[in-house]
């Protein structure tokens, strides 16, 4: 028997949960509720996704399964563009209405919103969007400085739902049975991927609270200790198994019962983290372009041609700098590295080897699990220098191996071509005497290969090249917080913030 009132609808994106989902909350006191998920092919096929990260929400999408079971429901899935799943559902129901989260995602996701919202207006349906992650649309509406509105929103209580529940009966054949195993074939296999879903998310937050995270502070900068010391808690935020409101009030919890001790300035650091990730993804609602285009668009008439060569040397781990090769190596094994080490890894590539930003942006936001547009982005555009930061960034690689993995323990676990060099020679192999090289087997053409480029010299080369840009264009940087945001994109132009606003962090975490 069908329920009566008008159908709700709640189509989950990146909300892939039911604890504090205010979409799931909001729709279940309206009345009977059908709960959707689109598996958008198109989508998958974009520059920046991966099979990878396709695996990982499908395991969140049968954890959210089980979990609406639980409620008396189940998810219906389409494996369809959004469009053509609202016109099945309105054809099958008539008039409802939609419920979803605002997603701060790419230039695609934005404009399959957009196609959204003039479907909605098409058939007088009305879509009620609700924001999940601290963001504020639009900016205009915020009206104080970022981390008190981020402190004001990650203190409002948790959504529940009702106690009485109406379902919808789900169509028979559109289960999760439909979810495809595989969308995007890759050559580089992800063995050591993070698994989605609701237990994996908790099981690593509760770990990280019982003593994981102790050494948080100092484990972060090192790929070989943060990998168990961060909380590693970034896939499941980004595809929203857990709530970022929730995650950040049991830290805050736990930070509180912890006054004046090591673990509470450890606890303080991570949701720091937390709220410069919303700042972040804000930094993209309001420069939505900067996916594709230079923030500072002069800073494009530096020379980075590109060199498939190179290209290829860096993305596969062949650069001969065994700490970057290694952080590449470890990343298409886990489909995770701490920031440190991608911010090293953009460097290298832009500035090093002289690359361009977007195929670097694309190679890496595919091989991310937990790939958020918000931060890779803002990253992307500040560690390449086309925000036109007045600080640059250029990461030696033998610095951050020495400092990093003095040993060569984690060089030597993921280039294991280097397995028998000493311990004076692992962080510059190309500097071993050609007896040497011979002795440890680097001789060979399919052996270790020497370094690309004399890393010193090109990066004396590159800040010369940018001072000298950013001084014949009086260049400023690219401020935080004053393009227009995705409202304004539709007609309406929202102020410039404040200035004091305006200040990107170098050191935005994906925990």
């Amino acid at each position: 028997m069908t329920p009566s009132g008008m159908p709700q609808v709640v189509w989950f994106k990146r909300d892939l949960r039911v604890e504090d989902h205010t979409a799931l909350a909001r729709a279940t006191a309206a009345g009977p509720v059908l709960s959707v998920y689109a598996v958008e092919l198109d989508h998958w096929h974009q520059p920046c996704t991966g099979d990878r990260q396709w695996q990982f929400v499908r395991e969140c999408l049968l954890s959210l399964d089980v979990q609406l079971k639980s409620l008396g429901t189940a998810l219906e899935v389409h494996v369809a563009p959004v469009i053509q799943m609202l016109d099945a559902l309105y054809l099958r129901l008539g008039p409802f209405t939609l419920h979803s989260h605002q997603e701060t995602g790419g230039l695609w996701t934005y404009a399959r919103d957009r196609a959204v919202a003039a479907w909605c207006r098409d058939h007088d349906v009305r879509w009620h969007e609700y924001p999940q992650n601290g963001v504020v649309r639009p900016v205009s509406r915020r009206g104080r400085r970022f981390k008190e509105h981020w402190d004001a929103w990650a203190a409002v209580p948790l959504e529940r739902l009702p106690a009485h529940l109406l379902w919808l009966e789900p169509t028979n054949g559109q289960t999760v049975l439909l979810l495809p195993r595989a969308i995007k074939t890759h050559s580089l296999p992800c063995a050591g991927r993070q698994k989605g879903g609701l237990q994996p998310a908790r099981e690593l937050l509760d770990s990280f609270l019982d003593g994981r995270g102790q050494g948080y502070g100092a484990n972060m900068s090192s790929p070989a200790t943060a990998e168990h010391g961060g909380s590693r808690l970034s896939p499941h935020i980004a595809h929203g198994s857990l709530s970022l409101r929730q995650i950040a009030q049991t830290m805050l919890e736990a930070r509180e019962a912890a006054p004046r001790t090591h673990w509470h300035r450890q606890l303080h650091s991570y949701v720091t983290r937390l709220w410069w990730h919303c700042y972040a993804l804000q930094v993209l609602e309001n420069q939505p372009e900067m996916e594709r285009q230079a923030l500072v668009p002069e800073m494009e008439q530096l020379p980075r041609p590109m060199d498939l060569a190179r290209f290829d040397a860096w993305r596969l781990g062949r650069t001969g700098w065994p700490m970057v090769d290694a952080c590449m190596r470890f990343l298409h094994h886990h489909g995770w590295l701490n920031f440190r080490m991608r911010a090293m890894l953009v460097t290298v590539a832009t500035h090093t080897l002289s690359l361009p930003w977007r195929p670097v942006a694309d190679w890496l936001a595919q091989m991310f699990v937990d790939f958020e547009p918000g931060i890779h982005y803002t990253q992307i555009q500040m560690h390449s220098c086309m925000a036109a930061s007045p600080v640059l960034r250029l990461y030696n690689p033998v610095t951050q191996a020495r400092e990093l993995d003095p040993q060569g323990h984690f060089v030597r676990r993921w280039v294991p071509e280097l397995a028998a060099v000493p311990d004076e020679w692992i962080v510059m192999p190309w500097a071993m005497p050609a007896t040497l090289r011979h002795r440890f087997g680097l001789e060979g053409a399919g052996d270790y290969p020497a370094s690309l480029v004399d890393f010193e010299q090109v990066h004396r080369t590159v800040k010369a090249e940018i001072a000298a840009l950013r001084s014949s264009l009086g260049l400023q940087a690219a401020p935080g917080f004053n393009e227009r945001s995705r409202q304004a994109a539709r007609g309406r132009r929202t102020p410039a913030l404040k200035q004091a606003d305006a200040k990107p962090s170098a050191q935005i975490s994906l925990f």
